[in-house]
């Protein structure tokens, strides 16, 4: 077997899996029998979110009750004693994939305290960038850490706030951090939502009968049989009693910036996010990728699951035929790895299969929704080409990812993102392909029904392809500030 190229970086990762991983899911439901019952349904929906833990908490009107699990939620809540378990009306839910904080159970949310009014849980979707800054100072003033999670300095600052009113304190708390977040949380008599200035996560107020129900995407809602009702807006707090549901604004107004990365990769295809089908847009990403890098090819193969719009969207465009060339295990957990170097070689097979009737002979177009460090493109270059296919072609429904996320999705640094290295070039022949192909940022805009101006905001967080980060990373501003003072001091010594 050829072996892979030297100039790729040493991985420490799953080497079978070069996506970004998904941040986290929420999901809150409020004045429904066996809400819990019902939480586990919806975080099943928005599984794709985050496969590395889930939890819930539920409130009974007495007693809070919560179950905090490593892995999928069919492994831990499955049955039909979940409402026995947690038995309420009320209940919010978390699915995980760590960006901040290690992988053991103590991280694994919705966070529970016992607060001076009473239980408090709360879950998150995000990345704060300013929680290290935060905890310091509270770790200095007294604060007890449980969790290496940044979830947990909101806890902390909403038990610290000197506010008498939950609701208060919760937003008081909320002033004080920075960075991308949608939040759930439950009081004893409260199920509170809030969504960052900037809306950079989703989430979204939903119906069931009546009672309302807050999630991450409106797939989840499908899952239970919810209606959608709308957006939470960027920087509004809903805050959910018994009387109804009251909205607080605490923000001064900015221009939202919504994760554009949501309709590229994150967002399950049948969700509707901010108004727009997120099928609807990956199709028109591979309809203008037909415009900008053609190919005179015999067959287009989606890269699955995630190519797979985007790539009938170029067959449309280019009126090329469109093929399952590629056949994806589902079957393969995310964590399946092997210690030979040998097996990890092939690790790329475990989970896509070349289907060797479409490929033999043939001029293939690969389409994927983007490439991160290439790993993964490489292998299944390799494979396609081993399956028989004459010319491999490879078109990434994505413009070249430059720059890593500090909002809550689990991107590489920029050492280890292939176009942030790299010639266009380079790429190509790394991959091992005939020709490759990315689609513009003006294309990807496009595909959203907007236009990107240099002279304004732009209408999405695209600080993947840009470089524009949408709010001050404080942490690491002050992590690479320290640095720079620990090398002039050695260079002093020196």
């Amino acid at each position: 077997m050829t072996s892979t190229p030297e100039c790729w970086p040493s991985l420490l990762i799953d080497p079978y899996d070069d996506k970004p991983r998904e941040e986290c899911g929420v999901f809150g439901v409020h004045g429904l029998q066996d809400a819990a019952a019902l939480t586990v349904l919806g975080l099943h929906g928005l599984q794709h979110r985050g496969q590395e833990a889930c939890g819930i908490a539920a409130y009974d009107g007495k007693r809070f009750r919560s179950e905090r699990h490593m892995g999928l939620v069919s492994d831990n809540f499955s049955g039909v004693d979940v409402a026995s378990r947690l038995p309420g009306t009320v209940a919010i839910g978390h699915v995980r994939y760590s960006t901040h904080g290690e992988t053991v159970l103590r991280n694994v949310q919705p966070l529970y305290a016992d607060l001076k009014s009473g239980g408090f849980a709360v879950a998150h979707n995000g990345n704060l960038t300013n929680a290290r800054a935060l905890r310091e100072t509270l770790v200095s003033d007294g604060a007890i850490f449980q969790s290496t999670s940044d979830t947990e300095v909101v806890l902390q600052l909403v038990a610290r706030s000197r506010r008498t009113n939950l609701t208060h304190r919760f937003i008081d708390a909320l002033k004080q951090i920075e960075g991308a977040y949608a939040l759930v949380a439950l009081s004893n008599k409260k199920l509170l939502g809030a969504r960052d200035p900037y809306g950079i996560r989703p989430l979204i107020l939903g119906r069931l009968n009546g009672a309302p129900i807050l999630a991450s995407e409106t797939c989840a809602l499908d899952m239970i049989g919810a209606s959608f009702e709308r957006n939470i807006e960027p920087g509004e707090v809903v805050v959910i009693t018994e009387d109804g549901i009251e909205s607080h604004r605490p923000f001064a107004e900015i221009r939202p910036r919504p994760c554009i990365f949501e309709f590229v990769y994150f967002a399950r295809p049948d969700s509707i996010v901010d108004g727009k089908s997120v099928y609807e847009v990956r199709k028109r990403m591979g309809q203008r990728l037909a415009e900008e890098h053609p190919a005179d090819v015999d067959v287009i193969v989606p890269v699955p699951d995630s190519g797979v719009p985007a790539a009938i969207g170029f067959s449309q465009g280019s009126d090329t035929p469109f093929e399952l060339g590629i056949i994806r295990n589902h079957y393969v957990g995310r964590t399946f790895i092997q210690p030979s170097q040998a097996i990890r070689d092939m690790g790329v097979r475990l989970k896509h299969a070349a289907n060797r009737s479409v490929l033999e002979g043939k001029r293939v177009l690969l389409v994927d929704d983007s490439i991160v460090r290439g790993t993964t493109s490489l292998k299944i270059v390799r494979m396609v080409r081993d399956a028989g296919a004459k010319e491999v072609h490879f078109r990434s429904a994505s413009p070249p990812i430059r720059f890593p996320d500090f909002y809550g999705i689990d991107m590489p640094s920029a050492d280890r993102l292939l176009a942030a290295n790299h010639t266009h070039e380079k790429m190509a022949k790394m991959l091992e392909v005939d020709s490759l192909g990315f689609l513009s940022v003006d294309g990807l805009y496009w595909a959203m029904g907007e236009e990107r101006r240099d002279s304004e905001a732009p209408a999405y967080a695209d600080h993947y392809f840009t470089g524009d980060y949408p709010t001050r990373l404080r942490d690491y501003e002050q992590k690479n500030t320290d640095k720079a003072k620990q090398l002039s001091l050695l260079s002093e010594v020196a």
